[in-house]
């Protein structure tokens, strides 16, 4: 971006505050995109790693050195390449060294690194001590052999590698995350031996596809056991794109009963874990869990044991609740935002990652073995003028002892160059032996021969291929090793509801003439025998479990929902509905149900009319509740009725014109809304005048009798007594008996 600068009279450079503070937060963006928080595709690493290691190497901290303070490390880090916080910096050298953070560790510590369940319990680099590991020859191997570009350090006195020439991508094998400005990435670690095997198919099969290289590279590799549950699709499509998540679950098998989980997810503290289960015991949402205990130690590093209270508990359906509501499964995020080789950052699939990388690899390799072609023809120079010299050692010894300046004139005697010249001065006598000139053809020989060798690698791309295949195969047999994470396809986690956690206790609901209700432990309360507020008095009683919800019908035809064990207790005269809900105004609670989801109920109109539901239909979470039942004009609500059996239960209903149908209850349609179908006939233009309407209505099951109350005169009906009043759906019925013109209230008694 370009900055309009302006010279005031003074000769004061002016520029614009917007663009300068623009100019500024981008230069600082980049730094920390380039100089901190994203690795780079060469190396895979951030420059405070790139740093730790190679000021390590500098100290000969190599695996098979001994161990030294880390202190002594840090101090160089910081006081030679990395001027910054000596915490951040160790810390950042603690995280190379914990097995449990990084799939193929770099430095090797001794002392206290932290733990999977406090990864920052680290002692004070003071008391650590630490050295490189194996593994780290993979980065620093070929460092002094021209393979990279080096730059002066902050303060221009010494020369640091911009990257280190690694032989294996170790942005895949390890990963890292970081955030920069505007970017952040999140690479996971991969198995060192997957990754080889798809850089040797890339490189031998250029036009090699994702899905190619997917059938080397599973998936993700993390340092723990714990199983990678994300469906091949999301896999697929992360390395596609470059972007995604993986979803990572503990493994636990059954041993005497109890839950042993053995293995916990990537970065997953097991003290945690159980912080998260105990809390939910405590909270009493884990009632089926008795004891939890942690047996966790050197021969068992992670070994959680959950109790459950019996074995008829189903262990599979408490640990998929357990993963989904603690950190027994972990969904981490994939942002493969890596600096590519041309010093920008970009989010790369796997197989432009693995190209550009592999790029990388033959530049290193060519620039390594120039080199070392180098090397060879310039020892081949100076042992030919050696050479030179050995033929003609009395002449070139009476150069030396009678010249002032013996190196012009044995150029200009023997031919030679300077640098010839030069290295026939710096000859020492024991050198002048006869047994010298062999050495000096033995070694020429020697040279010739990997001189060949290397012309024919630099200059057939085929050759440098076969060697580049070879290193990385050579290096994945000796670093490489079993996949720790297996890939599985698991049952999505989900958590118990509330319900669920509940115990399942019989309850009675009770619904009060002005609409207020409570809940009466067990089936054998009696509503009516409660205490009402003055005026008011039982109305509907409904009979279900604890973990159910109460299913209110107002007088407009809604129902609403309402957890029954959120009701008040029976003990005190309970809560008005209107409350907690918000019925339209004027309308009133007619009726309650209760029951299990696909229990049927019949919903019918005073007018006539009515329909079978089941109870999940008239579930509502809305506090205005839902439209169910449609209510001819003038017409009421009758209360919900109980459906036992719909293929072989009869309706009976009653007007207030001493008229009864019976018919079958299939005769009436399964609907989740709406009007319904006619149950009894009622003349249209006497119901508009509410003349006649139905007064009593109920739903008799096989061997039960149905008492007619009208008044003090009650009428018991068995099944051949109702024979009489049988008829069609939506028929006018038959008279009653003399006395029950006004029938009060039917009531269904059961099989004796």
């Amino acid at each position: 971006m370009t900055q309009n600068i302006t010279v005031n009279e003074d000769g004061v450079e002016q520029i614009a505050l917007s663009s300068y503070s623009q100019q500024a937060y981008l230069n600082y963006s980049m730094y920390v995109i380039n100089d901190r928080a994203l690795p780079h595709i060469g190396d895979g690493l951030k420059p405070v790693q790139r740093r730790i290691i190679y000021a390590m190497s500098e100290l000969s901290l190599k695996s098979t050195a001994k161990f030294k303070k880390s202190a002594r490390t840090i101090g160089d880090v910081i006081g030679k390449f990395h001027p910054h916080g000596d915490s951040a910096c160790y810390e950042a050298m603690v995280l190379m060294a914990q097995p449990f953070s990084y799939r193929y560790p770099l430095v090797d510590g001794q002392g206290n690194w932290g733990s999977p369940d406090d990864p920052k319990s680290f002692a004070a680099m003071r008391y650590t001590e630490s050295k490189l590991r194996k593994y780290a020859d993979i980065l620093l191997s070929e460092l002094e052999q021209g393979t990279v570009e080096w730059k002066l350090n902050f303060d221009g006195t010494l020369q640091e590698p911009q990257i280190l020439p690694a032989r294996l991508p170790n942005v895949l094998l390890n990963g890292g995350s970081g955030i920069a400005v505007g970017m952040a990435t999140d690479i996971p670690p991969h198995n060192l031996r997957e990754v080889a095997s798809a850089c040797i198919h890339l490189l031998e099969s250029p036009s090699a596809t994702v899905a190619d290289l997917m059938t080397h590279i599973q998936g993700p590799d993390y340092p723990t056991a714990a199983e990678i549950i994300s469906p091949r699709e999301d896999i697929v499509s992360l390395y596609e794109t470059g972007k995604g998540s993986i979803r990572s679950r503990a493994v636990y098998h059954i041993e005497s009963g109890d839950i042993v989980v053995t293995a916990l997810p990537y970065q997953v503290s097991g003290a945690k874990v159980l912080e998260q289960i105990a809390a939910q015991m405590q909270k009493k949402k884990l009632p089926m869990v008795v004891d939890l205990r942690d047996e966790s130690d050197h021969e068992n590093p992670t070994r959680i044991v959950i109790v459950p209270r019996s074995n008829r508990v189903d262990t599979d359906t408490l640990m998929l609740h357990l993963f989904a509501s603690t950190d027994l499964e972990r969904t981490y995020r994939v942002n493969f935002n890596i600096i590519g080789t041309n010093g920008r950052p970009q989010v790369k699939n796997l197989r432009s990652l693995l190209k550009e990388w592999l790029e990388f690899r033959t530049d290193t390799v060519k620039r390594r073995l120039q080199n070392r072609l180098d090397r060879i023809l310039q020892r081949l120079h100076i042992l030919e003028g050696l050479l030179v010299a050995f033929l003609n050692i009395d002449e070139v010894i009476h150069i030396i002892r009678t010249e002032e300046k013996p190196r012009p004139v044995l150029m200009e005697r023997f031919g030679i160059s300077e640098i010839q010249a030069e290295a026939i001065l710096e000859l020492k006598l024991r050198h002048l032996a006869k047994l010298e000139e062999v050495k000096i053809r033995g070694e020429q020989n020697e040279l010739d021969a990997e001189r060949e060798r290397l012309e024919l690698i630099l200059g057939s791309a085929t050759r440098l291929k076969t060697l580049i295949r070879k290193e990385i195969t050579q290096d994945a047999e000796d670093f490489g090793d079993d996949r720790c994470c297996p890939i599985v396809s698991r049952t999505e986690a989900q958590a118990f509801s509330e319900t669920e956690l509940m115990s399942t206790e019989p309850i009675t609901v009770v619904l009060s003439e002005r609409g207020w209700a409570r809940s009466a432990k067990g089936h054998e309360v009696e509503p009516e025998a409660l205490q009402y507020k003055s005026g008011d008095g039982f109305k509907f009683a409904a009979l279900g479990r604890s973990n159910q919800n109460a299913i209110f019908i107002d007088s407009t035809g809604r129902t609403y929902s309402l957890p029954s064990h959120t009701l008040p207790s029976a003990r005190g005269q309970g809560e008005p509905l209107t409350g907690r809900l918000t019925p339209e105004s004027g309308a009133s609670f007619e009726g309650v149900l209760m029951g299990d989801e696909k229990q049927r109920v019949l919903l019918a109109s005073d007018g006539g009319y009515g329909f079978v539901a089941k109870i999940e239909d008239l579930q509502s979470k809305n506090k205005s509740g839902k439209s169910v039942l449609k209510l001819p004009k003038g017409s009421k609500v009758m209360p919900p009725l109980i459906v036992k059996d719909y293929a072989s239960d009869v309706v009976v209903a009653i007007t207030n014109e001493g008229r009864m149908l019976s018919f079958a209850l299939s005769e009436l349609p399964e609907l989740s809304r709406g009007k319904g179908n006619k149950i009894i006939s009622i003349p249209s233009a006497r119901a508009s005048e509410r003349v006649e309407f139905v007064v009593a209505l109920c739903v008799l099951g096989a061997g039960e009798t149905l008492a007619v109350h009208a008044g003090r005169r009650h009428l018991n009906m068995k099944a051949s007594d109702l024979e009489h009043y049988k008829g069609e759906r939506g028929r006018r019925g038959n008279k009653l008996p003399r006395g029950f013109q006004n029938v009060d209230r039917v009531e269904v008694i059961g099989v004796s």
